[in-house]
């Protein structure tokens, strides 16, 4: 039997007709004075938007963010970013599909390698500071930091992406460390481990996903730094000694630059690391993303997160690397 076909798979100007989940809707209004919804449709294989056009008050009580509909379509593009034009959308139909998860991206790790890799970077932790700050945050996000993806959209927006995000600048800091030995590994390790776990509370979770208020009016670096000062009074530790600070500069550095939301930019080699190997890669999986939808020969949709660039998928085929073990 053939694989059923999903969101991406469709070309531009190819007839859609399949079962997507609502990940975002969103009611505005057109110039006409007519309201109408912002759509953001999502199955595993990746997210397009679409327009709901002259909606209804029905339709904006039953078109909402986590629920599965029917759509019918055509795939094109508008201003090289890829769309749905809708010509027909209702809601699933009991016996239809019912289940939001199975229309969740997941991270491509299962949750237990996820989990054993970070435990055995932990045990590399081997000052004893970081190592208790990290597992007792960690104790406490535990079932958020392997679900949670790592922002809303742009890169590792699936479920376990902040996890999945975490490991991946883990095993660039201990390609890093080992080039350059004179680097504190430890600190780098459990900075990378604490940067992002401020998304737990940012975020609304997997499926969905929004700011929370406390992520609207405060964000993921501000909101782990004030965990990590509570969590010193459990563990009898001084939130302004030095091998804290070190640990907090870290997190509060890790964007780079102020208007990027990094209260302070890194004054520290290995903050400087981090910064560096957090943008290496959040933008590879941007890249990946967005290239893996692109047609050989022609070029992508506009990033905006990366300057509204364009980038070419060459016709000659890119050679894999060997699948890590730890991703089986």
């Amino acid at each position: 039997m053939a694989a059923t076909k999903q969101l991406m798979d469709y070309a531009v100007d190819e007839a859609v007709d399949l079962f997507v989940l609502l990940k975002s809707a969103d009611v505005r209004v057109a110039k006409n004075g007519k309201q109408y919804i912002a759509l953001i449709f999502e199955d595993r294989s990746g997210e397009i938007s679409g327009k709901y056009w002259d909606a209804s008050d029905e339709d904006v009580t039953n078109y909402v963010a986590g629920k599965i509909v029917h759509l019918q379509g055509k795939r094109e593009n508008y201003q090289t970013h890829p769309q749905i034009k809708i010509f027909h959308l209702r809601l699933a139909k009991p016996g239809e599909p019912a289940d939001p998860e199975l229309f969740i991206e997941q991270a491509p790790m299962s949750r237990a390698a996820m989990e054993d890799y970070i435990n055995q970077t932990i045990f590399e932790i081997t000052q004893p500071t970081w190592n208790r700050l990290v597992r007792k945050l960690l104790s406490e996000y535990q079932d958020q930091f392997f679900t949670f993806p790592a922002a809303k959209s742009n890169h590792h927006a699936f479920k376990g992406g902040l996890a999945f995000h975490t490991i991946s600048i883990l095993k660039l800091a201990h390609a890093v460390t080992k080039q350059y030995p004179d680097l504190n590994a430890p600190l780098l390790f459990a900075g990378a481990i604490l940067h992002d776990l401020g998304k737990t509370i940012e975020l609304s979770g997997p499926q969905s996903t929004t700011y929370t208020l406390a992520g609207n009016l405060i964000g993921h670096i501000v909101l782990i730094d004030g965990e990590l000062v509570r969590a010193c009074t459990p563990l009898k530790l001084d939130p302004q000694a030095e091998d804290v600070l070190l640990l907090r500069h870290m997190i509060l550095s890790h964007h780079g630059l102020l208007e990027y939301g990094s209260p302070v930019r890194p004054a520290l080699r290995e903050a400087d690391v981090l910064h560096q190997l957090d943008e290496l890669d959040a933008s590879i999986m941007m890249l990946d993303t967005v290239v893996g939808h692109t047609e050989p020969g022609e070029f992508s949709e506009r990033v905006f997160a990366l300057d509204g660039r364009r980038f070419y998928r060459p016709t000659t085929d890119t050679p894999q690397a060997p699948a890590d073990p730890q991703e089986r």
